[in-house]
């Protein structure tokens, strides 16, 4: 089925992007419907992003496994994870421009949805499921890597990518102490915007630690009130570890 082209003189030719991308589709209808939001029709996207996020998140994952030949799984999962990201791949459809290609009824184009992240993440996941369909996965997977390569080759330390609450508990497994436990102190506001207060205690040696933390979600509060234990846990030991002269 022939995907029809916007009529709509500010959405730029499909076949621009592709020039600019270095790519070359076999079939051209692909291309033209992984820019077509949902809202601009029955034949848009939506399928395609499904296949290409599945595309991209194995062509990330070939990238860490060859070259992060010492991380364990759980590091590669959390590089991954800091790579396949809605912020990420917003950034990098704004960076080829996306946006300006994107195909959108006229409420979502009014509103703006040409430079809303989740539809630039959802588009560009789109264009790889479109690219694995007309060419295989081998040269999708490539693209992808090229494409990301100033991500892959600035990637953050995967244990500072570990959540508050999971550095928490290492900190304290590594000194073989017990377990923080969390308690929600209080619970405000109507269902639709709560606040949660919550505590985090932890015992070390006998003496009690406590910090506490406001959020959104009890999740969220939890992850603040962990990293402000750990904060304080990491303080005591610096104030109490013996200085190089008593050393």
């Amino acid at each position: 089925m022939s995907v029809t082209k916007s009529s709509n003189p500010l959405i730029r030719d499909p076949d621009t992007l592709a020039q600019s991308l270095g790519l070359s589709f076999d079939d051209a209808d692909l291309l033209s419907q992984a820019l077509r939001h949902r809202s601009s029709g029955k034949l848009n996207n939506e399928r395609l992003e499904f296949l290409g996020d599945s595309i991209l998140n194995l062509a990330i994952s070939d990238y860490l496994y060859r070259h992060k030949p010492e991380a364990t799984e759980g590091a590669l999962s959390r590089l991954r994870a800091s790579v396949v990201r809605e912020e990420t791949l917003a950034q990098v459809a704004r960076r080829i421009g996306l946006g300006d290609y994107l195909v959108m009824g006229s409420g979502e184009l009014k509103s703006g949805g040409h430079r809303r992240d989740s539809i630039l993440a959802d588009a560009l996941e789109a264009i790889i499921g479109a690219l694995y369909l007309d060419q295989g996965f081998a040269p999708a997977r490539d693209w992808v890597q090229a494409l990301f390569n100033g991500e892959l080759t600035s990637l953050p330390d995967a244990q500072e990518l570990k959540d508050a609450k999971t550095q928490l508990q290492e900190y304290l497994q590594r000194d073989r102490q017990a377990l923080p436990e969390y308690e929600v102190l209080e619970q405000t506001g109507q269902a639709h915007k709560q606040t949660f207060e919550v505590a985090c205690r932890v015992n070390v040696r006998n003496e009690p630690f406590a910090t506490r933390a406001n959020g959104s979600s009890r999740r969220r509060a939890e992850q603040t009130a962990a990293r402000r234990m750990l904060k304080t846990l990491q303080e005591r030991h610096q104030n109490n570890s013996p200085s190089e002269s008593q050393a």
